[in-house]
Order: C-alpha cells, then structure tokens, then sequence
C-alpha cells in the first residue's frame, strides 16, 4: 500500500469575525430580552471571536456546500489543473444544508470544473472530518485515488437564531410560565460558528516544501455503553433514548424547539475527558509511541475550559505533554465542529514553524454519544 500524504490545507471563514458583544445582534434576542447564560457560557469557553455565513438580519451570505466548495476552490487557487485533477470529494458536515440529496453530491455540484468524481458524505458531528479524512486516507493508501480531497464545514447559525425558540416562548407565555428557554438549549447559541476547511491527500508529498504523512487514523465510539449527549431534530426522555422528529406533530415541533441543538452539560462533563483520552493512551500504547514523542498536540475544544480537564488526565496518567506543545484557535475562529481541527492544523501548516521529522498528534472528542478520532502526522 502507498504512504498517504496531506500536501495542501487551505479554509474558508465566512463575512467578517462576530465579537461577543455582537452575538445577539447576529442570533437575536429571545423573547426580546438579552440571554442571562450567555455571559457565563462566554467566560468559560474562552472564544472571543467566530464567523458566521448571514447578516445581521439573519439573511444568508453562504450555503454550507458552498462554503465547503470555497475552502476546496482554496486548495487550487495557484494551480486549476489541480482542481480538475482531484479524483475523490470526501465532505462531512454535522448539519447539512437538507437531508437530501447529500452534502457532498451538493459541493461537487459548486464544483463544475471537476469530473465525475466518487463523492462521499459521512455524517455525525466533531468527529465526521476525521471520518472524511480517513476515507480518504484509505482511499489513497489503496492506491485507488491518486488526489483525494477531504473537507468539513458547518453552517449551524440559523438553528441558532432567537426566531427558532419563538413558538416555544409564546407557547410558555400561554401557560403562564417562565418564558426563558432551557439552558441545554441556550448553552449551544454561544458555542458555535460557522466555516469550512479542506486537506489534499496524495500519495507523494510535495516536490518542495512540507507535506504531513498520515502515521495512523484511529476512532472509537462508547454508544455501546453511553446515552446520548449532544442531538439535534429529537427529544431526550427520562431514559436516555431519543424520540425523533419524526414522531412529533409540526404543532409539537415548533412548541418545543425539537429541531433545536442540545446539549446535556452535565454529562458533558462527567464523561468527554475520561471516556476518550483512556482510549488514545490504549492506542499510542498499541502503536508505540508516546507523548514525548509529539511536537504539536491539537485538540479539538469545545471550550477552554475542558484543556485543564486534559491536562490533568495525562498527567494523573503518566502522560503528560507540555502546554507550550499544545495549540487551538478556539478563542479566534470559534467552534466550527466537524472542520475545527481543519482550520488548526491549517494554521500550524502555514506557520512556518514545522520542521521536518516533527511530529503532530490530533485528538477529536465528539460529545453526542462519545465517539473520539485520534490521528499522528509526521512532517516531512
């Protein structure tokens, strides 16, 4: 099998960055008054600035395949042979722009100069760009692609917006309740953002400059053990399961926000660090290599506050690694979901700072039923 190289790493943010005091201006008010969780769910996550693909009225500048396409169209920007050389569209996203046709089959239509290339759409949340980079991986490996492109993108703004939750307000305003939406729902309106990243996957690294050889590629889910944490277009009940959308009334749908994103904090909490971070000291065990080994760790963060919660289980360990190997623009892009650790590992490509034989481990923990990706990257 061939090696596999990502040679080219490119994003696309869209419209200018949203400061925090802005949010509300972009997500609006519900219920006409400002959030009351909004500046402690600020505080601890630690973002400062994100991007979002629609005005200040809510009017969208951007599809999410298009954003996708612009982060592809990135890649090639010096060179269209390269585009239309591309032999496999590997495209992720937690929330596509319909639920049919694919979110993939949707950016290669943005994409005509291509040929009719294999697409593939893996579904899920954080974890679904490892998965499109992994596809691709193996796809190259195999030696059945020779230029495979994998690219993430989110375009979650619009499930955020105070217009969402409106139906549910009045619908609480009638039974004479407080009309302040639950905070599982609240919490997620300032955690994240909207973006796209995208990585070329070759088998030979570049004539000049650096590339990164992909090292491994390895996942896990706890869903076998685990409820669900995290979900979207369903309603958690008293015993863990989900009921889907599809088992509500339109009435029922809108009075409850089911379409909504969720996030159950508390078991956020207890379980994200534990849960994955034993599984990545199982796997460098496995592949023998170990944190002294690593130059650049790149965790995917929901929130800075989960980075001590890290630190102090490899340390508690036997696995320490030191802060000033760590790196996350969290706090200038904001949580991008499925392509956040694109746009890192794009900033660390560009920065000037690799050196070959470095190398970088990527580590993605997904919260809505605990699956994590872990990847190691030599530069080279």
């Amino acid at each position: 099998m061939s090696d596999t190289f990502i040679t080219r790493i490119a994003s696309f943010l869209p419209n200018e960055g949203v400061s925090n005091e802005d949010m509300e201006t972009y997500l609006g008010f519900v219920n006409g008054k400002p959030s009351k969780s909004r500046a402690i769910v600020l505080r601890n996550n630690g973002i400062k600035r994100r991007y979002y693909a629609m005005d200040q009225q809510g009017r969208p500048t951007h599809t999410n395949a298009e954003m996708a396409s612009l982060a592809v169209r990135a890649l090639c920007k010096d060179s269209e042979e390269s585009l239309k050389a591309i032999d496999l569209l590997s495209c992720a996203t937690s929330i596509p722009d319909q639920f049919m046709p694919s979110h993939g089959v949707m950016v290669h239509g943005y994409l005509p100069e291509l040929n009719a290339v294999e697409v593939v759409s893996p579904s899920g949340v954080c974890c679904s760009g490892m998965h499109a980079l992994k596809y691709a991986h193996m796809a190259v490996r195999l030696g059945d692609k020779k230029m495979a492109v994998a690219c993430a993108s989110e375009r979650v703004s619009p499930v955020l917006r105070a217009q969402q939750f409106s139906e549910e307000v009045q619908q609480m305003m009638k039974l004479e309740q407080n009309p302040i939406i639950a905070f599982e729902k609240d919490f997620l309106r300032w955690m994240l953002s909207d973006g796209a990243g995208a990585l070329m996957i070759q088998d030979k690294p570049n004539a000049s400059g650096i590339s990164l050889k992909i090292e491994w590629i390895q996942g896990c889910s706890f869903a076998n053990t685990e409820e669900p944490c995290m979900y979207m277009a369903a309603e958690k009940e008293p015993d863990g399961t989900l009921t889907s959308f599809k088992d509500y009334t339109a009435g029922e749908i809108a009075s409850q926000s089911v379409l909504s994103i969720k996030q159950d904090v508390k078991l956020l909490g207890e379980k994200i660090v534990k849960l994955g971070f034993s599984k990545l000291k199982e796997i460098m065990s496995e592949k023998g290599t170990s944190m002294e080994d690593v130059d650049y760790f790149l965790p995917h963060l929901s929130s800075y506050f989960f980075e001590n919660k890290i630190d102090e289980f490899f340390t508690q360990n036997g696995m320490p690694i030191p802060k000033e190997k760590w790196f996350t623009n969290l706090a200038a892009v904001g949580n991008i979901g499925s392509a956040s650790i694109y746009l890192m590992l794009e900033a660390v490509f560009n920065s000037g700072a690799l050196k070959k034989g470095q190398s970088i481990l990527l580590a993605v923990p997904e919260s809505a039923r605990f699956s994590y990706m872990f990847c190691l990257l030599t530069v080279c």
